[in-house]
């Protein structure tokens, strides 16, 4: 697909998120979208899929809707309806689980992948993983039973003062936690971008990574401004005679069209999981013909482990507020993580 079509994407892909976007919180009963949350591009459960269109930018997509559900302080829900309206129960497990959810601030100043526990009746459950007042991206990644992967996106906000945070400007590596990770590899919108991030510590490489969900890393880029996600793994697993436990980790991606985006590279190493962050910006360089690759612009700021806290200025939605539970605010410079 070339950039011309993934740029029209991304604009159906901002209507998309536009029109469904919704909040939801403490409320007396299940929030339900308007009957136009289904999007232009989607608008009823039986139409084609979206193909065009990067993940997360839907709540609804091939007749599964991700639908938030009150739940207590301190908790979030949902469920996930199928094509006959229902509640689905059965998922197939993917790369350990049948369930990610991954929330961002909508300014990208927070960031958390946690995974929720079913209930019997369909409904997800997770103690809260939005840290703190702003308006916040939920992303179901999942798999049901004989039917297609998904990711699913619906916005949340949690009331407060904000405050501005801008996107850290690129660079090419990035600590965290006494580990630096650095970047390498071209970005370039529209075409598989090959990237290696490098994890050392205290100047020594780390070649003993510890698997996470069933591989050495789990990456997560978000694009700045409409928050399309991809979520992609690295090449090679764990144990299978020819990939290394570090200090490389290799991912293949594409960036649907041109722009800035923040990456979330999750490793496992002394039995704790960390989040490296980077901005990169996708673009072609001037000149260059088909099959050129983009230098990469990257940057992190520095994070901490198992400290859900931040602040950001998300863009206005126009939603409703959502109560949470906010921990230490901390901003870009620290931002929220939680495994489970």
């Amino acid at each position: 697909m070339n950039t011309a079509t993934k740029l029209s994407g991304f604009a159906l892909g901002l209507a998309a998120v536009f029109g469904a976007a919704y909040g939801v919180g403490q409320v007396v009963g299940p929030v339900t979208p308007a009957a136009d949350t289904r999007h232009d591009a989607h608008a009823d459960a039986g139409d084609a899929p979206a193909a065009h269109l990067p993940g997360g930018l839907l709540v609804s997509d091939r007749g599964y809707t991700l639908a938030p559900l009150a739940a207590p302080a301190g908790e979030f829900a949902f469920r996930i309806t199928g094509p006959d309206g229902q509640p689905v129960t059965r998922y197939e497990v993917a790369h350990d689980k049948p369930m990610h959810l991954i929330v961002a601030r909508r300014d990208l100043s927070g960031f958390r992948h946690v995974h929720p526990e079913a209930g019997p009746d369909g409904t997800w459950r997770v103690a809260s993983p939005l840290a703190g007042p702003g308006v916040w991206r939920a992303f179901a990644d999942f798999t049901p039973a004989g039917g297609p992967a998904l990711t699913l996106g619906v916005d949340v906000t949690v009331p407060g003062a904000l405050a501005a945070r801008p996107l850290p400007p690129p660079a090419t590596a990035t600590t965290v936690d006494g580990y630096t990770v650095t970047l390498a590899g071209g970005v370039q919108p529209g075409r598989a971008s090959r990237l290696t991030l490098t994890v050392s510590r205290d100047g020594t490489p780390v070649t003993d990574l510890q698997p996470y969900l069933g591989a050495y890393g789990h990456l997560v880029a978000l694009r700045q401004g409409d928050l399309a996600y991809l979520h992609v793994h690295p090449e090679g697993a764990p144990n299978d005679g020819t990939t290394p436990a570090g200090p490389g980790v290799t991912f293949s991606a594409e960036f649907p069209s041109a722009g800035s985006y923040r990456l979330y590279l999750d490793f496992r190493h002394g039995d704790v999981v960390r989040t490296a962050e980077f901005t990169v910006v996708a673009s072609t360089p001037a000149g260059a013909g088909p099959g050129a690759s983009g230098a990469p612009t990257t940057t992190g700021a520095p994070t901490t482990t198992g400290v859900p806290a931040m602040t950001g200025a998300p863009t206005a939605t126009g939603v409703p507020a959502a109560t949470s539970t906010p921990t230490v605010d901390a901003g870009h410079g620290a931002p929220g993580h939680g495994h489970d």
